[in-house]
């Protein structure tokens, strides 16, 4: 009898034992989700401006026509420059920076799209949000999807959908950080007009 209660006993251990350590498991495995998703990416907040880049000490010099210039900020947000500033619009192919940053000079809103992530209707949809004084403009180089850029201030956009497009142009798109907030990109040259680099007028 002693021996049956025995067996019993060692039978429903060793049923019962797997059967709480997998509840144990299961208990830790939905813990350890939840701090996963609590710890995630950070998704960026879209309703401000409170992740816009500042820089300050901005040159202004002129370069010799046909110079390159490496800017430390990717697209650049000001600094020495060409004496030829492009003309505002959409281009479809990436244009110039020491171009570009003359017309950050004088206010333009710069918005520059990866065309590897942003598709035709994205692109779209970021030229119907181009203001009067802009530039849009495909950047391979840069890390976010969609980035705009005012002279001295920068911000990283999800898309061209983000809320914050508005929202900058809203609040920089007057030109107020430039040096020359009033001189437009309008009346700048097509980049086919422009020397190439490297070599002199």
């Amino acid at each position: 009898m002693l021996a049956i209660l025995a067996a019993v006993v060692v039978i429903g251990a060793a049923v019962l034992v797997p059967v709480l350590l997998s509840g144990d498991d299961e208990d830790a495995g939905d813990a350890g989700d939840s701090g996963r998703s609590a710890s995630g990416g950070a998704t960026p907040d879209t309703s401000n401006l409170d992740a816009v880049e500042e820089y300050a000490g901005l040159t202004m010099q002129h370069l010799p026509v046909g110079a390159e210039h490496d800017y430390p900020q990717s697209p650049p947000v000001g600094g020495d420059h060409a004496p030829y500033w492009l003309e505002c619009g959409v281009y479809d192919e990436p244009v110039p920076e020491v171009n570009v940053v003359h017309d950050l000079e004088h206010g333009t809103v710069w918005l520059t799209y990866r065309d590897d992530e942003v598709d035709a209707a994205g692109v779209q949809r970021l030229a119907d949000q181009l203001p009067v004084n802009g530039i849009l403009s495909p950047y391979p180089d840069q890390e976010a999807p969609v980035v705009i850029t005012v002279w001295g201030r920068q911000l990283a956009l999800t898309g061209p959908d983000d809320p914050r497009i508005a929202l900058f142009v809203a609040e920089y798109g007057a030109g107020d950080t430039a040096p020359e907030p009033f001189a437009s990109c309008h009346g700048g040259v097509d980049p086919d007009d422009l020397p190439p680099s490297g070599t002199s007028a």
